[in-house]
C-alpha cells in the first residue's frame, strides 16, 4: 500500500499551507554565503591528498568499520585520532560519535537520571532537546544567555533539593544566532552552585583560539565544564563529533549511550579526514582570513545602514532578521537570483516574527562579494 496516511497527508498540507515545506536541493554554483564549510577545509585538495597518504601509511586499506566499536568495528585508527582529540583539546579523554546529532542524542539521553534537572538555553540546538527528551531527568528552559534567570532558577532548584544533580547546557558559538553566552561568567556561577556545565562547541571550534581549539580553551575554562561537545563536520570540513570529559565519563557513555552502542562505526576514510584537518589547523592562514572577513561584513552592515536588522555577533553567522515566512524566502529568492547562495531560516526553526536570512561567512569569500550581496540586501529589505 503506497498511500500516506491521513494524518501524515495533513501535517505536509499544513506545511505547504504556511509555505514551511522544506525540500532537497542540489549543491549550486552560486556565491557561497550558506555552508559550514568555514575555513574552506571541505574542498581543500590538500587535505583530500593527506588523507590517502595518512592510509596507506596506517595500511588502511578498508572502505568501513564492518560493524559497531563494541563489536568489529573499533578499528586502529580510534585511539589514534581521541589520542590526538586529547592533546590538542586539552582533555582527559575523548570519544568518538558518527555525528554531531548522534553524540548530543546520546550523551543527554543517558546522563541525566531519574531526579536531575536540566537547564538549557531557550536557543539550544535542536539535537539536545531531542536528547533531552529521551532523559528520564526533569527539564527547564532559562532565557536566552540570561545569566540572572539562569541563577534564579538554579538556586530556586537548590532550596528544594540538595542532593540531586543539575546540568546546565549551552553553546559557545550559537548556530541560529551566531552570539555566545559570557562563559566565564557562566562556568564561575556553575561552580559556585554546584552545577555541572555542558557546552556544545560545534560553531567555534576551528574557528576561535589560537589554533582553533574553541571558546572554552580560548578562555582558559576547561577544568570548568563537565562535558564539550565538538563536530567535525563545520569548520573541520569532515564528518562525526567527539565528547570531551573524565575517563569515567567516557567509559559511562560507551556502557549506556545508546546512540554510540547500537550503530555502525565511522568507516577508516572518516577518521583520516578528522586528523587530517586538526594537523592542517596549526598551519593554516585560513582562521586570520575568516576573522577579517567578518570584521568587513560587520563594517559593511554600518556602511549600508541596515546593522539593526542583524543580530550582534562576532562569529562567523550573522543573522539578519526579515520577519515573516514568505517575506524572508522572497528576499533570499532574489539574493539567489542576482548568484548568492544566502538562505532563509523559517519558523518553526526559529521563533515565528524572528524569521531570518543567515549569512554564513568564510575565510575564502572577497570583499567584493560581500559588498555586492549586502547592498543588494539593503536595497530588498529597506
Amino acid at each position: 500500500m503506497n498511500r500516506l496516511p491521513k494524518k501524515l497527508k495533513s501535517k505536509l498540507e499544513k506545511r505547504q499551507q504556511d509555505n514551511t515545506l522544506r525540500q532537497l536541493v542540489l549543491q549550486n554554483n552560486l556565491t557561497d554565503f550558506s555552508s559550514n564549510d568555514y575555513l574552506g577545509f571541505a574542498k581543500s585538495e590538500t587535505i583530500f591528498n593527506e588523507v590517502h597518504n595518512f592510509l596507506l601509511g596506517h595500511h588502511m586499506i578498508q572502505n568501513g568499520a564492518t560493524g559497531s566499536r563494541l563489536l568489529s568495528g573499533n578499528h586502529s585508527l580510534y585511539p589514534i585520532v581521541e589520542s590526538m582529540l586529547c592533546e590538542f583539546h586539552h582533555s582527559e579523554a575523548a570519544l568518538i560519535f558518527n555525528s554531531g546529532y548522534d553524540a548530543n542524542l546520546g550523551f543527554f539521553s543517558s546522563v541525566a537520571q531519574h531526579g536531575d534537572v536540566v537547564l538549557y538555553d531557550e536557543f539550544i540546538h535542536a539535537s539536545i532537546r531531542d536528547g533531552i527528551q529521551l532523559a528520564n531527568a526533569k527539564a527547564y528552559k532559562f532565557k536566552h544567555n540570561n545569566l540572572k534567570n539562569l541563577q534564579r532558577r538554579l538556586e530556586r532548584i537548590r532550596e528544594i533539593s540538595k542532593t540531586d544533580e543539575i546540568f546546565v547546557v549551552t553553546e559557545s558559538v550559537f548556530s541560529m544566532d551566531g552570539d555566545s553566552p559570557d562563559l566565564i561568567a557562566l562556568s564561575k556561577l556553575c561552580k559556585k552552585l554546584k552545577a555541572f556545565l555542558i557546552v556544545d562547541e560545534a560553531h567555534a571550534v576551528g574557528i576561535f583560539g589560537e589554533k582553533g581549539e574553541g571558546l572554552i580553551q580560548k578562555l582558559g575554562l576547561e577544568d570548568l565544564v563537565f562535558a564539550r561537545i565538538v563536530t567535525f563536520g563545520k569548520a573541520l570540513g569532515s564528518h562525526g563529533a567527539a565528547i570531551l570529559g573524565s575517563s569515567e565519563l567516557t567509559e559511562f557513555l560507551i556502557n549506556f549511550s545508546r546512540s554510540f552502542i547500537y550503530t555502525t562505526a565511522l568507516p577508516p576514510h572518516s577518521l583520516a579526514t578528522i586528523v587530517s584537518a586538526y594537523t592542517e589547523l596549526p598551519k593554516t592562514q585560513n582562521i586570520g582570513k575568516l576573522h577579517q572577513t567578518v570584521e568587513y561584513f560587520k563594517s559593511e552592515i554600518h556602511k549600508y545602514g541596515i546593522q539593526n536588522h542583524f543580530i550582534d555577533s562576532n562569529s562567523a553567522i550573522q543573522c539578519c532578521i526579515v520577519p515573516g515566512n514568505d517575506r524572508v524566502k522572497s528576499v533570499a529568492k532574489m539574493l539567489q537570483d542576482h548568484g548568492f547562495d544566502v538562505r532563509p531560516i523559517l519558523s518553526p526553526t526559529v521563533p515565528k516574527g524572528q524569521e531570518r536570512l543567515r549569512f554564513c561567512l568564510h575565510s575564502y569569500n572577497l570583499a567584493k562579494e560581500i559588498s555586492e550581496v549586502l547592498q543588494l540586501l539593503a536595497t530588498f529589505i529597506k
